[in-house]
């Protein structure tokens, strides 16, 4: 009980699915578990446990239950697990838990705040079985919906077709082309307070859809493209605009192009970010440097969930001078 009154905060890490289990139950037959539920002072569970443990309905509903009594989730990560299988479940690295922890000291950065993030690719059909699309996992704009919540913000999640986890207290709605997140960011985006596009979304698509699979009968086939939508511009453009935050994927020119994307769409921020075959896509690191009007910070190579923790202070930072 000493022990319990002590803590300031508690933090469970490696957290199995048997923890998970036990506390969502009330059991306190250990001593880890009698401290949790002899303690006021929050509680955290960085989950650690195989890919299909953590996607178990069981494992689901007693996080469920967690985040509902206000415990914090960090994590998990996902990637390669030591039993050779791919997915979430994975423990985040220890300088992410650090990170994670400093992040949470103090008032949260955007309490009371609407902030609306779009994640993932979208896709164009061209006909019932194939589309144009990208290599976009969907996992940084996932991060950055995370990032927001744990620090306060009220979160619709607008994503693409991705296989992600819907990060906890946010409001998803799922998508599949560019015209679908465009409708959806506009419809969401009336009130809020930031707008961060990390979505990939296609910049053309198919001119016209066929009613069935287009065959192979010729050498050569003809694609006509058409524009689409610049979902951030037009979020820009406003009368009630929010605080805008973009995205700049480039191979090559990077902070160059990034800037003049800033520029001719008036955004407030933008995160630049080379892409290509190591770099950004489907992976769980990336390397961001945040420009603004008159100002830029060097994120650094480092995971996901680290990033957008940053982007978040970041945004945080910059918000009141933009909204003065």
């Amino acid at each position: 009980i000493e022990l319990a009154r002590w803590a300031t905060r508690i933090l469970i890490a490696p957290a199995s699915a048997d923890i998970i289990a036990r506390l969502a139950a009330g059991i306190a037959d250990d001593l880890l578990t009698t401290v949790c539920l002899a303690s006021a002072a929050p509680l955290l569970v960085a989950p650690a446990m195989n890919q299909q443990m953590w996607k178990h309905a069981a494992t689901q509903a007693n996080a469920a239950t967690l985040y509902a009594r206000g415990v914090e989730f960090l994590g998990p990560a996902s990637g390669d697990q030591a039993c050779g299988d791919i997915g979430p479940g994975r423990l985040l690295e220890p300088i992410e838990i650090i990170a994670a922890l400093v992040a949470r000291q103090g008032p949260r950065l955007l309490d009371g705040k609407r902030v609306v993030v779009s994640a993932g690719p979208t896709f164009e059909d061209i006909d019932p079985v194939r589309y144009i699309g990208n290599r976009s996992s969907g996992r940084m704009g996932f991060a950055i919906a995370a990032a927001a919540i744990a620090q306060g913000a009220m979160v619709d999640l607008v994503a693409g077709p991705v296989s992600l986890d819907t990060p906890r207290g946010a409001r998803r709605v799922d998508v599949r082309s560019a015209q679908q997140m465009h409708d959806a960011v506009m419809a969401a985006v009336a009130g809020a307070d930031i707008f961060i596009s990390a979505a990939a979304v296609a910049d053309y698509r198919p001119e016209t859809m066929a009613s069935a699979k287009i065959k192979k009968d010729s050498a050569e086939m003809a694609l006509t493209l058409v524009r689409n939508p610049d979902i951030v511009n037009d979020v820009a453009a406003r009368a009630d605009r929010p605080f805008v935050v973009g995205f700049a994927a480039e191979t090559d020119e990077v902070e160059q192009r990034a800037r003049a994307k800033l520029a001719a769409k008036k955004l407030d921020l933008i995160a630049a970010n080379r892409v290509g075959a190591e770099h950004a896509f489907d992976r769980s690191d990336n390397a961001l440097v945040l420009l603004w009007a008159d100002g830029r910070e060097d994120l650094g190579h480092a995971d996901k969930n680290v990033l957008a923790e940053k982007l978040i202070a970041r945004i945080a930072q910059q918000l009141p001078a933009t909204r003065a």
